[in-house]
């Protein structure tokens, strides 16, 4: 079933847990995530990142996640993940995704203001939720660096209620130490700044860059106030290690077997992680 932000993370809340966002470049990982939330009989959501566009651009991929959301026995955002520019968010919208994130993170404060609120202007008016993010994490989307963890990149708790009063957001992704991709280094991790936004305001909040992390710290985040993690890299990797394998045990054979072999990997994955955000 096809369902908005607002509705899979009201379920979310409503039952103690946090709502697996997963990035789906292709369909195999599209499938595995939407047949390891069948079988917890989980809310699920599924991403298309903007810098995935040469992997599979947004008008195949889109068009594809859209009719498995609605295919889905259980409900199903399909979301924007890291708009870059409002032309290609409003290309998101077009196609029927029911949640973008428009992320200016790395702009000086009041132009990450001004942009996010054009996006939710246009976004609201299609009936769209936005999810914009507030602080910055240490390693871009793809994996590029912006600087090493440090308190300047943590989201500011006294900029949260004038952030969501002037842009109108629907959820709020907050920086407390994350990266995307896999760590070089032990994450940095100030989860009292989770309880910080969380005192001022009851918006749903978003962690990016959850993979890596202990499943004691998902536990912890999600206790704390975190309604949404973003997951990618390590269910990726669980796709690669078991082409990796299939490939050097025979040598030759059929993509598709080896796609089917990725597939049922990355739905292992990911059966594991969600049932960690559910609590199961």
């Amino acid at each position: 079933m096809l369902a908005d932000l607002r509705e899979v993370l009201k379920i979310g809340k409503e039952r103690g847990i946090a709502i697996g966002s997963f990035n789906t470049p292709t369909l195999e990982s599209l499938l595995a995530v939407v047949k390891a939330a069948e079988e917890l009989e989980v809310p699920v959501i599924v991403m298309h990142a903007q810098i995935h566009e040469n992997v599979s651009p947004i008008n195949d991929i889109g068009r594809v996640m859209i009719t498995i959301a609605k295919a889905s026995k259980t409900k199903v955002c399909v979301h924007l993940d890291h708009g870059e520019d409002i032309d290609y968010i409003k290309k998101a919208i077009k196609l029927g995704f029911t949640s973008v994130m428009t992320d200016n993170s790395a702009f000086p404060y009041e132009e990450n203001v001004r942009k996010t609120k054009e996006v939710v202007y246009y976004a609201h008016c299609c009936g769209v939720d936005v999810e914009a993010e507030l602080g910055k994490l240490p390693q871009r989307e793809g994996g590029g660096g912006i600087t090493n963890n440090s308190a300047d990149l943590y989201t500011n708790p006294d900029l949260v209620i004038d952030f969501i009063e002037k842009t109108h957001i629907d959820a709020l992704a907050i920086a407390f130490g994350t990266a995307h991709g896999i760590y070089k280094t032990p994450p940095v991790l100030n989860l009292d700044i989770i309880n910080k936004v969380r005192a001022k305001t009851d918006i749903p909040l978003v962690m990016h860059g959850g993979s890596g992390i202990s499943n004691e710290i998902y536990r912890d985040v999600i206790k704390r106030g975190i309604n949404k993690i973003n997951y990618y890299t390590y269910m990726a990797y669980a796709g690669f290690a078991m082409a990796k394998k299939v490939v050097d045990s025979e040598g030759q054979g059929f993509y598709h077997d080896l796609a089917a072999e990725a597939q049922e990997a990355m739905e292992e994955n990911v059966l594991a992680t969600l049932k960690v955000f559910s609590n199961k």
